[in-house]
């Protein structure tokens, strides 16, 4: 990944344009933005978690008028100058007492000069919600976004792999697959927010089935979503001892289901035409409504997956926006008896990049000999 402290400035820059524009929108009020996604987004990948469950970031981001300010605790804040510069991007650095839960509220509002009320934010309690402005907005990725994304989608492939060449089957429990996958990502910088290993009948029976130190004798199942510099990238990788495995024969019917809501994700349709094909495309392989067993992926970037939508859900404001190039999506399509498919695809002009692919050993589902 190239010097974190330049994209960092990069990203910043290209967000901004996206921000004022809503910011324009509402007549010019300030935007405060406090959740993980959003604030990572807006500063460029500056905010490293340190509680990863929080919903809340460490650092508030705040823009108004012609400033801009990182608000965060005072322990916090010295990291943040000393890591990153902060300044040098347009961003004051405000520290508060970690022991006043009010305190950065405050400080926005008497950085802002407004009260509470007149702010855009994405906490429903504070001035005018525009959270899906915001996830609507960070979906279309600048070009150091896309680049940061590439990055990362290489070594969540990497560290799948590692997992899967970890496995000695009946020897290799799921536990140690998961440390050789997890290891992979940190030593590239990047955190499992998600990883889901195990193995044999608990891969054939339950969709989740997290490492709990059992050998893993015959199938193997390893999923991970990674963030890095607030981006997340998705990925799962199967493995099998024998090549007529009933896995592989589940995953060879699911590839057409995965080309149908790739090709309904094209510019030209919207996210709701995609979830539509999706169910259709389950009910052309015998499998239909197979979609409610499982959540089906969809947009990733600043979050997980940028919001979930599924078949019928039409009042959703995410159901007519449009596909658009630029936005990155990780679908999962999947069946009872272990198959899923997942990987991340970067959409362009005209078709899919890959950012998950293994190289030359990208089967489906790799037999173990």
């Amino acid at each position: 990944m190239p010097n974190r402290k330049s994209r960092i400035g990069e990203r910043s820059i290209a967000a901004r344009a996206r921000t004022s524009a809503i910011r324009e929108t509402h007549d010019g009020r300030p935007l405060l933005l406090t959740r993980p996604g959003a604030v990572n987004w807006v500063t460029g990948g500056l905010s490293d978690p340190i509680d990863i469950t929080a919903s809340a970031d460490p650092v508030w981001a705040l823009e108004a008028d012609q400033r801009r300010a990182l608000i965060t605790t005072v322990i916090e804040a010295p990291r943040l100058v000393h890591d990153f510069d902060p300044a040098s991007s347009g961003w004051d650095v405000i520290g508060v007492p970690w022991y006043d839960p009010g305190a950065a509220l405050r400080a926005a509002v008497d950085f802002a000069r407004v009260s509470k009320d007149d702010l855009l934010s994405d906490i429903p309690s504070v001035g005018l919600d525009v959270t899906t402005d915001i996830v609507i907005a960070r979906m279309v990725l600048s070009e150091p976004e896309q680049a940061d994304l590439r990055a990362l989608g290489a070594v969540v492939a990497g560290a799948l792999d590692a997992g899967i060449d970890a496995w000695r089957p009946g020897m290799t429990t799921d536990f140690e697959v998961a440390g050789a996958v997890n290891q992979e990502l940190e030593r590239h910088g990047a955190k499992a927010v998600c990883l889901i290993v195990g193995g044999d009948e608990r891969v054939r029976s339950l969709r989740h089935p997290l490492a709990i130190g059992d050998v893993v004798h015959d199938a193997l199942m390893a999923v991970v979503v990674a963030r890095r510099a607030g981006l997340h990238v998705a990925a799962t990788r199967l493995a099998v001892r024998r090549a007529n495995d009933p896995i592989v024969a589940l995953v060879s019917q699911l590839e057409s289901v995965e080309a149908s809501v790739l090709r309904a994700s094209n510019p030209g349709h919207t996210w709701g035409e995609a979830v539509e094909t999706l169910a259709t495309a389950y009910a052309s392989i015998g499998h239909e409504g197979a979609w409610r067993e499982h959540y089906q992926g969809g947009p990733i970037a600043f979050e997980q997956r940028e919001f979930e939508l599924a078949p019928g859900q039409s009042d959703s404001p995410f159901w007519d926006l449009a596909c658009v190039p630029a936005t990155a999506v990780a679908w999962n399509p999947s069946l009872r008896g272990g198959a899923k498919i997942e990987e991340t695809y970067l959409i362009g002009k005209d078709g899919f990049e890959i950012l998950t692919a293994s190289g030359p050993r990208r089967e489906r589902v790799r037999v173990i000999q």
